[in-house]
């Protein structure tokens, strides 16, 4: 019924790192019935940090099975059974890498006991393996040891099982992991069992065929999984059951997956997008040339596919906005919105303004304010490459960034580069530039770290 996993490892990124333990505990929801515990040559050099934490050396892998001479053990052990885990993403992550580098699709149900803790045992500080185990009373022999973590994630589930029986009488959907819960008649389910788990965009069709959702992931199978067993709001239910068909399209790169759930949205508009529908009623700063060449900015509702310099949920967040650049350079209060009387803004006649309202400064010396107002809404200035992922070995994401403002984006063969920059530069697919696409990318690059930005 349960397969509990734990493994140690020589490190914390699965696509880099490798397993140097796994502990399996078969579990038939009372007690533990089979126990497989094996150390694992993970073919390269543990750090020391590791060891110290773990306790696991160079020498005791060293003649350790290395992990394709254990896979089939593996594979007969978790097969027909969902796997525990205490942050089971951790354990499976590496799990999938280590099979994938096998050239095997490994794939189960997983229930993670970190937030199933949560909701049983509310109110702890830390969830942590080590710490909800002293606070509920469980001791671990052998912590950062697999056979040692994985004998406390057993106990941990059983306190939850009999918890959770206690409460509902019986176990509930919680622990019941049921991925699928009711679905239109319409959706093939065997094509749920074909969605990778990758990094990718999503489509929901209803039974006429017309889009009701795009989402993005990292994992395309679990948020797809996700949405079809949700029980949650009535909103949700009502996506789900009107989902009559599912699509998807790998990405490789989540920043590519971001960018292209914007563009998809804002062209196709699903009904179940909130978000997107919200962002027709958003405002947004614009910008011109009047007719004595003066750049000028104004507050404008945005309504479809306007491109604006920049985007905000109300009036007065962009007025803001513009109030503070308007200040920052100097800019005239009738060329930015902000003053609308008849003759030279205000600010002119208190000898703030240098006249540009009234003419008596040149289009050119305003300008180089104005523009440089403008580069405050690009993402960052300059021409460059931001080089990411690709959905296999031999490619690579990219997104174009020129002159400070999205270009557009695509994927290249690594094998080609050796030509120059004009491979990537005509893999492009060309996009529009507009303030959600910035956004994505400022976040995307606060947060994350590109394999590469390359400038041209």
């Amino acid at each position: 019924m349960y397969a509990i996993i734990d493994i140690e490892t020589t490190g914390g990124y699965a696509r880099l790192e490798k397993i140097t333990e796994i502990a399996i505990l078969l579990h038939d929801g009372e007690k533990i019935t089979y126990e497989f515990t094996s150390l694992v040559n993970p073919e390269r050099h543990i750090p020391y940090f590791i060891t110290n934490l773990t306790g696991i050396t160079n020498e005791m892998v060293e003649e350790a099975p290395k992990f394709y001479e254990i896979a089939k053990r593996i594979i007969e052990l978790t097969e027909g059974r969902i796997i525990v885990a205490h942050n089971a993403k951790f354990d499976y992550s590496f799990l999938r890498e280590e099979f994938k580098s096998l050239g095997y699709n490994f794939r189960r149900k997983i229930l993670d006991t970190v937030p199933l803790c949560r909701k049983l045992y509310p109110g702890y500080r830390s969830y942590s393996l080590g710490n909800i185990c002293s606070a509920l009373g469980i001791t671990i022999d052998g912590r950062h040891r697999a056979a040692g973590d994985a004998y406390a994630t057993a106990r941990l589930f059983e306190l939850c099982l009999k918890k959770d029986r206690r409460e509902n009488g019986a176990v509930s959907e919680r622990l019941r992991n049921t991925r699928i819960a009711k679905l239109h008649p319409h959706l093939d389910i065997r094509k749920i069992e074909q969605i990778p788990e990758e990094p990718g965009i999503y489509y929901f069709y209803n039974e006429t065929g017309q889009v009701i959702y795009i989402g993005k992931s990292n994992n395309l199978y679990e948020r797809i999984s996700s949405h079809l067993s949700n029980n949650g709001s009535a909103r949700a239910m009502k996506m789900r059951d009107e989902i009559a068909d599912i699509d998807w399209e790998c990405t490789g790169s989540e920043l590519i997956a971001l960018i292209r759930e914007s563009i998809e949205i804002k062209s196709l508009q699903p009904v179940f997008n909130r978000a997107q529908r919200r962002q027709n009623n958003r405002w947004g700063i614009s910008h011109g040339i009047n007719s004595s060449g003066y750049i000028t900015f104004s507050l404008i509702r945005i309504k479809g596919n306007i491109n604006v310099l920049a985007s905000y949920n109300s009036k007065d967040s962009a007025r803001n906005r513009l109030a503070f650049i308007t200040e920052k350079y100097n800019l005239c209060q009738k060329l930015t919105g902000l003053y609308s009387a008849e003759g030279p803004c205000f600010h002119f006649h208190i000898g703030i303004c240098k006249g540009a309202c009234c003419e008596n400064e040149a289009p050119g010396d305003y300008n180089k304010r104005a523009q440089k107002a403008m580069d405050e809404f690009k993402f960052n200035p300059g021409n460059y490459f931001i080089i990411d992922r690709g959905r296999n070995e031999n490619e690579r994401s990219v997104v174009k960034i020129e002159n400070g403002r999205f270009k557009g984006y695509g994927y290249f063969d690594i094998n080609y580069l050796g030509f120059g920059y004009d491979v990537i530069h005509e893999c492009i697919i060309p996009a529009e530039d507009n303030s959600d696409i910035i956004s994505i990318l400022r976040s995307y690059i606060t947060h994350n770290k590109p394999e590469k930005i390359l400038e041209f």
